[in-house]
């Protein structure tokens, strides 16, 4: 069977104790409903241009084979899947899943979500045109593997999405300090500061895995209009890198 090292046993737990509250705008998983409209912004205008799509029209992502790792409740599949894509939601947290089937059925979606890991898929020989990685590179135990997976995931010209967390003094401050213990907007232990990446490290990584790196954003955060934005220059805390395969 293909490896499984890239699964973090402990993080898999942290999420399944949460899982019910994944489509709650108001639970612990706030901070990510607050982010997903810019994130979602990001992977259309990224998609639309690399794929030559006009969201302005119907099932603009009809025909794009698309996988959500680490997919959660289905807070960035269903979008997809309402933009026309073929979307497979693959999480390793069975209960996340469970919770993901039961909203995708309310919302009369037909969609396939699965208990499984980027090591699961390429046994599989899966491929997909786009993946969207988000906010799961630093909670994996081998990200360089875990990237190498994603590389043998995608087919020739396909695009992944990669969001994640900066390693720096402020992301501690904000990210762990602010948002765990002051605000308490996470539960504590959510994150560990130690495993975020930094984006020179993160692009290495997806050069190293034969991946070519074609963007670079920064997600911030207003604490006065309360909002995100995307930024071409302030990576210091969230920020997205795209890239694609060639070959």
């Amino acid at each position: 069977m293909q490896s499984q090292r890239t699964i973090n046993k402990s993080e898999i737990e942290k999420f399944q104790a949460m899982a019910e509250e994944w489509w709650d705008p108001l639970g612990k998983f706030k901070p990510l409903h607050m982010l997903n409209p810019t994130r979602l912004n990001y992977i259309v205008d990224q998609v639309c241009v690399e794929f030559d799509r006009d969201n302005r029209k119907k099932d603009p992502f009809s025909g794009l084979r698309i996988l959500d790792i680490g997919c959660g409740g289905g807070l960035l599949t269903e979008p997809m899947y309402r933009l026309g894509a073929e979307v497979v939601g693959v999480d390793a947290a069975d209960r996340n899943i469970q919770v993901a089937k039961i909203h995708a059925e309310k919302s009369g979606f037909i969609m396939d979500y699965r208990v499984g890991t980027t090591s699961s898929l390429v046994e599989d020989r899966e491929r997909f045109d786009v993946i969207l990685n988000m906010e799961v590179i630093e909670h994996v135990s081998e990200p360089t593997l875990y990237a190498r997976e994603c590389f043998e995931l995608l087919r020739p010209g396909g695009l992944m999405i990669c969001s994640t967390i900066n390693r720096n003094l402020k992301s501690f401050l904000m990210l762990i300090i602010g948002a765990e213990y002051i605000l308490r907007w996470l539960p504590k232990g959510t994150h560990e500061w130690n495993k975020f990446i930094k984006p020179e490290e993160l692009e290495m990584m997806f050069e190293q895995s034969n991946l070519i790196n074609i963007d670079k954003k920064g997600f911030v955060f207003n604490p006065i209009s309360w909002d995100w934005s995307i930024s071409n220059s302030d990576l210091s805390v969230n920020y997205v890198v795209a890239c694609k395969r060639n070959t």
